[in-house]
């Protein structure tokens, strides 16, 4: 694809992004294996002790920056370029997890995070040019199609599933389960995320759209599907090796986050 200004301040803010998100994954589990070892509850079997924990919110405030970062950077990209940039935190957080945690990346997982970066670079050098979008109401229509409404609602279901039938049964031996919620909400949360930044790059450009109640729903959805995803990736993080749950983090996400994109903003795959 042709680099526009645009395109490129998305670029770089993803690039930056992902090596927040990256480190954060690292001290984040960190932070987990202190609170669980001074209480004796980890937050996988449902402890909450590491809103306690200094460290965790160090890696928190990490993953807000990242997030910080890589929401701008949706107001200014499509998509579907800046989502796949996520492969740099794979490498990010395996080589800090090796060096910090101790936790060793097979030959496998080594080949596996390649395949990522590969597929990343693929996804980027053929991203589509996004159409320029004039008002949140435009966004609206378009995530009120009946295509990306039934995608929405087939994973709200599948979501449910997850999170009553599966997770208690084998959430803590497989790593799909936990994954799979954030990255299901993921795709959500970057729709919105989409919108509701486009909103503030139009409304920081004189065309207010803070007046309209759409930007406002997208904001509660944001928060509703930000807080979801920080639960279970919790879980998930404290039950996995973070080499383990990184790279099938971002794969999931990502494949669900440019299927979403593709249905709502009707851009060519």
């Amino acid at each position: 694809m042709v680099f526009s200004n645009d395109n490129l301040k998305g670029f770089v803010l993803s690039l930056l992004s992902s090596g927040f998100i990256g480190s954060s994954f690292v001290i984040k589990k960190k932070g987990l294996r202190r609170a669980a070892a001074v209480s004796g509850v980890r937050a996988g079997v449902g402890g909450y002790t590491y809103l306690l924990e200094p460290l965790w919110w160090i890696g928190m405030i990490t993953m807000i920056i990242g997030e910080v970062a890589n929401f701008v950077a949706y107001a200014f990209a499509p998509a579907v370029l800046v989502t796949p940039l996520g492969a740099l935190s794979i490498i990010v957080s395996a080589v800090l997890a090796h060096i910090i945690l101790n936790e060793k990346l097979h030959p496998l997982g080594i080949l596996g995070c390649v395949m990522c970066i590969a597929g990343s670079v693929i996804i980027i050098i053929h991203a589509p040019q996004e159409q320029p979008i004039s008002s949140v109401q435009e966004i609206w229509n378009m995530a009120t199609q009946p295509a990306f409404l039934l995608y929405v609602g087939s994973v709200i279901i599948l979501v449910f599933i997850l999170i009553f039938y599966f997770s208690p049964q084998c959430g803590h031996t497989n790593v799909v389960v936990f994954t799979g919620i954030c990255s299901l909400m993921g795709s959500l949360s970057v729709m919105s995320v989409k919108a509701l930044g486009t909103s503030l790059k139009l409304t920081f450009e004189g065309n207010n759209q803070l007046l309209y109640p759409e930007t406002w729903f997208f904001m509660i959805v944001v928060a509703t599907c930000v807080v979801t995803q920080m639960n279970y990736l919790n879980k998930a993080l404290d039950t996995f090796n973070t080499a383990l749950v990184s790279p099938i983090y971002y794969v999931m996400f990502t494949s669900l986050t440019i299927l979403a994109s593709v249905i709502m903003f009707k851009v060519a795959a």
